[in-house]
Protein backbone atom coordinates (compact mmCIF):
# COMPACT_ATOMS: atom_id res chain seq x y z
CA UNK A 1 0.00 0.00 0.00
CA UNK A 2 1.93 3.65 -1.22
CA UNK A 3 2.40 5.52 1.82
CA UNK A 4 1.73 9.59 0.84
CA UNK A 5 2.12 12.92 2.43
CA UNK A 6 0.90 16.15 1.93
CA UNK A 7 3.97 18.68 0.97
CA UNK A 8 2.07 21.29 2.73
CA UNK A 9 0.43 20.34 5.58
CA UNK A 10 2.51 17.03 6.05
CA UNK A 11 -0.56 14.82 6.37
CA UNK A 12 -0.11 11.23 5.90
CA UNK A 13 -2.16 8.63 4.29
CA UNK A 14 -2.30 5.73 2.31
CA UNK A 15 -4.00 5.29 -1.10
CA UNK A 16 -4.47 2.01 -3.20
CA UNK A 17 -4.15 3.35 -6.25
CA UNK A 18 -2.71 7.22 -6.07
CA UNK A 19 -5.75 8.36 -7.80
CA UNK A 20 -8.41 10.63 -6.32
CA UNK A 21 -11.65 9.37 -8.28
CA UNK A 22 -12.34 6.92 -10.58
CA UNK A 23 -10.68 9.08 -13.37
CA UNK A 24 -6.85 9.92 -13.85
CA UNK A 25 -6.69 12.97 -11.42
CA UNK A 26 -4.14 12.70 -8.71
CA UNK A 27 -4.70 12.62 -4.96
CA UNK A 28 -4.76 15.98 -3.24
CA UNK A 29 -4.90 16.76 0.02
CA UNK A 30 -7.86 16.20 2.20
CA UNK A 31 -7.29 18.37 5.17
CA UNK A 32 -5.61 21.79 3.76
CA UNK A 33 -6.40 20.74 -0.19
CA UNK A 34 -2.93 21.30 -1.54
CA UNK A 35 -2.98 20.07 -5.46
CA UNK A 36 -0.89 16.77 -4.95
CA UNK A 37 0.45 14.15 -2.23
CA UNK A 38 3.89 12.56 -2.29
CA UNK A 39 4.16 9.12 -2.77
CA UNK A 40 6.69 7.86 -0.27
CA UNK A 41 8.46 4.14 -0.04
CA UNK A 42 8.09 3.99 3.37
CA UNK A 43 5.73 5.82 5.93
CA UNK A 44 7.72 9.14 7.15
CA UNK A 45 7.00 11.03 10.56
CA UNK A 46 8.28 14.71 10.28
CA UNK A 47 9.24 17.09 13.04
CA UNK A 48 6.37 19.58 13.79
CA UNK A 49 9.00 22.03 12.74
CA UNK A 50 10.06 20.05 9.56
CA UNK A 51 9.44 22.34 6.12
CA UNK A 52 8.74 20.49 2.57
CA UNK A 53 10.56 21.35 -0.46
CA UNK A 54 9.00 20.16 -3.81
CA UNK A 55 11.38 19.74 -6.60
CA UNK A 56 11.13 18.41 -10.11
CA UNK A 57 13.27 15.79 -11.81
CA UNK A 58 16.14 18.64 -12.34
CA UNK A 59 16.09 19.62 -8.78
CA UNK A 60 14.14 22.60 -9.63
CA UNK A 61 11.50 24.27 -6.79
CA UNK A 62 7.71 23.66 -7.71
CA UNK A 63 6.35 24.59 -4.32
CA UNK A 64 7.09 24.78 -0.41
CA UNK A 65 5.25 24.16 2.41
CA UNK A 66 4.95 25.32 6.00
CA UNK A 67 7.86 25.64 7.93
CA UNK A 68 10.27 26.50 5.02
CA UNK A 69 9.42 30.40 5.56
CA UNK A 70 9.72 29.97 9.26
CA UNK A 71 13.29 28.08 8.87
CA UNK A 72 14.58 30.09 5.85
CA UNK A 73 12.65 33.27 5.86
CA UNK A 74 11.75 32.58 1.47
CA UNK A 75 8.12 32.91 0.58
CA UNK A 76 7.10 30.27 -1.89
CA UNK A 77 7.15 32.92 -4.87
CA UNK A 78 10.82 33.58 -4.43
CA UNK A 79 11.91 30.01 -4.64
CA UNK A 80 10.16 28.65 -7.78
CA UNK A 81 11.87 27.75 -10.81
CA UNK A 82 14.91 27.85 -8.76
CA UNK A 83 17.69 24.72 -7.77
CA UNK A 84 16.97 23.54 -4.06
CA UNK A 85 20.49 23.63 -3.45
CA UNK A 86 21.78 26.80 -4.43
CA UNK A 87 18.53 28.72 -3.59
CA UNK A 88 18.82 27.41 -0.05
CA UNK A 89 22.10 27.67 -0.24
CA UNK A 90 22.88 23.93 1.16
CA UNK A 91 25.99 22.91 2.03
CA UNK A 92 27.98 20.88 4.39
CA UNK A 93 27.84 17.56 2.74
CA UNK A 94 31.17 15.23 2.36
CA UNK A 95 31.69 13.98 -1.16
CA UNK A 96 31.70 15.58 -4.75
CA UNK A 97 27.34 15.77 -5.64
CA UNK A 98 24.62 17.18 -3.21
CA UNK A 99 22.77 14.55 -1.61
CA UNK A 100 19.79 15.98 -4.02
CA UNK A 101 21.63 15.06 -7.01
CA UNK A 102 22.59 11.26 -5.64
CA UNK A 103 18.21 10.97 -4.46
CA UNK A 104 17.80 12.46 -8.24
CA UNK A 105 20.29 10.37 -10.34
CA UNK A 106 20.16 7.32 -8.34
CA UNK A 107 16.18 7.43 -7.06
CA UNK A 108 17.33 6.89 -3.47
CA UNK A 109 16.37 8.24 -0.06
CA UNK A 110 19.57 9.87 1.55
CA UNK A 111 17.84 10.51 5.46
CA UNK A 112 19.31 12.53 8.09
CA UNK A 113 21.78 14.42 6.20
CA UNK A 114 23.79 17.17 7.89
CA UNK A 115 23.91 19.96 6.40
CA UNK A 116 24.01 24.20 6.25
CA UNK A 117 21.23 26.19 4.91
CA UNK A 118 21.59 30.16 4.01
CA UNK A 119 18.66 31.83 4.88
CA UNK A 120 17.41 34.70 3.46
CA UNK A 121 18.63 37.15 5.26
CA UNK A 122 22.17 35.08 5.10
CA UNK A 123 22.35 33.53 8.06
CA UNK A 124 23.59 29.76 8.28
CA UNK A 125 21.22 27.31 9.44
CA UNK A 126 22.09 23.95 11.03
CA UNK A 127 19.60 21.39 9.83
CA UNK A 128 18.77 17.69 9.05
CA UNK A 129 17.90 17.50 5.93
CA UNK A 130 15.59 14.05 4.15
CA UNK A 131 15.71 13.97 0.46
CA UNK A 132 13.20 11.59 -1.17
CA UNK A 133 12.93 10.73 -4.32
CA UNK A 134 9.58 10.46 -6.95
CA UNK A 135 8.55 7.30 -7.51
CA UNK A 136 6.10 8.47 -9.85
CA UNK A 137 6.56 9.48 -14.17
CA UNK A 138 7.33 12.76 -13.32
CA UNK A 139 9.99 11.97 -11.61
CA UNK A 140 11.24 14.79 -8.82
CA UNK A 141 12.29 15.08 -5.10
CA UNK A 142 10.89 15.96 -1.75
CA UNK A 143 13.39 17.67 0.62
CA UNK A 144 12.76 17.78 4.65
CA UNK A 145 14.23 20.07 6.30
CA UNK A 146 14.15 20.12 10.30
CA UNK A 147 16.11 22.67 12.04
CA UNK A 148 18.78 21.44 14.33
CA UNK A 149 19.14 23.14 18.17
Amino acid sequence: MPYFICPNCKNRSIDHDGLQELDDVPVACERCGFGFLFELMDDFYPAPNTGFVVCDREGRILASGRGVFELAGYREQELLGGDVVDRLGLNGWNGEQSPAAVALEWGVRRLGEKLVLRTRAGQEKSVTADFFPAYDEDGGLLVALTPRG
